[in-house]
This record gives C-alpha cells, structure tokens and sequence, in this order.
C-alpha cells in the first residue's frame, strides 16, 4: 500500500494578511497619477483694451505693483485724478503702475459715451499713467478682469459701488484689498498700504471707505 505523505500545516496569521494587503493597496495609490493642479488666476491672464483700440495684456506689467482705479469725467471725485498722478510720480521708481479705467455704469452716461478719453485724462487732465478704452465694470457685460477683482471669494471682494473705487495689486499679479470712492489718493492709511505693498510687507486686508450715501450725492451731482 502507498503510505499518505503528511506535510505540517503552519497556522496562518490573519493581522499579518491584512497589513500586506493594505501596504500593497497603499502602494497602488502613491504610484497612480495625480491630475496636474489648475495654477490660481493672477491679473497677469487679463487683458484691456488701449486707447488706440489694441488689446493690452495686463501681462506686461509683471513685476509692478498696480493701482487699478475706474474713471469718470463728470464726477465728484474727478479731483482724485490730480492725486493719482501725484502717486504715480511719487512711486513710479518704486514699481508702482496707475492704470485708469473709465465707466459709464456709475451716472453721467450720455455725457462720458461722447467724450474722447484720450482728450480728457490725456490732453487735458495731463496724466502720465496708462488710461484704457472705456469698460462695464459690473451687471452683465462686466469686463472679465473685474469679475476677478471683485470676486467674491478673494481680497477684495464686492461689486464695484463707484467711480473711483481703487484695487491695489501685488508684484506677483495677486489682488492685495481696495479702497472705496470716498479715501483720497494723499489719504494717510492709503499711503501707507501702498508702501507695504511695493516692499513686500503687507499683511490681510485694509479695504476701507464707504461708498452709499456717496453715491447718492454723485449721482445727483451727475444730473
């Protein structure tokens, strides 16, 4: 007769089963592709269009720290334009850049969509910084570089009240705060947060200036 061979049998230890099959499983997912991250938007992916009717990619002021502000030739605040010249002479050789947008969304419309804003901001308002083409900056055909400013979920966050609302950006092309229509460009606290940002030291939030019942008075003023 065929003797049965016997082999020992050596217990199996299931904790140890389970830590080789979770390591192996941990394995499989460290070595399976991620998808690339979306790179966070900077002004840097906007553009406006010039006085001469060229688009201007906002790109070539890389670097710079901006001071975005939205115009209008028959406002109250249209002294602030002397003010913003001022600043960008005092802080052109520091890096900083004003760029003026004019509106016709915040009253005054018949009379801004015939004006020339070359011959207002330019010939006679003598500003050095760049002016643009005029743009809607809010309701449905706002311009897409002020649904980034304004959105809600970053720095500055709101829709644009006024003329003269004032977005500072830093040298990365990042939204740093605003200021609304009501603080002058020599305001003291608006001096000192641009000198933050062009060193590189600012800190959260500084958006300040209230806008309401200012916008009451310039929209009378406007009639």
């Amino acid at each position: 007769m065929l003797r049965r061979l016997r082999f020992p049998m050596r217990p199996i230890c299931l904790g140890t089963t389970f830590a080789a099959l979770f390591l192996a499983a941990s394995l499989l997912a460290e070595t399976k592709p991620h998808p690339p991250s979306t790179p966070q938007k900077t002004v840097y992916d906007y553009s406006l269009v010039g006085l001469e009717g060229k688009e201007v990619s906002l790109a070539s002021y890389r670097g710079k720290v901006l001071l975005i502000v939205n115009l209008q030739n028959d406002s109250i605040y249209k002294e602030q334009l002397a003010g913003l010249e001022d600043l960008q002479k005092t802080y052109k050789d520091k890096g900083l850049v004003v760029l003026g947008i004019p509106s016709c969304d915040f009253g005054g419309e018949d009379a801004a969509k015939e004006a020339d804003p070359q011959k207002i901001y330019v010939a006679d308002g003598h500003v050095s910084f760049p002016v643009f083409s005029r743009a809607s900056l809010r309701g449905k055909d706002e311009i897409p570089l002020y649904a980034y400013l304004t959105d809600p979920k970053g720095a500055a966050s709101g829709e644009v009240h006024w003329s003269y609302t004032k977005f500072l950006v830093d040298r990365a092309g990042k939204v740093a705060t605003r200021f609304e229509l009501d603080v002058e460009p020599n305001d003291p606290e608006f001096l000192l947060t641009i000198e933050k940002v062009l060193a590189g030291t600012f800190k959260g939030k500084a958006a300040k200036g209230g806008g309401d019942k200012d916008q009451a008075a310039d929209r009378d003023d406007s009639k």
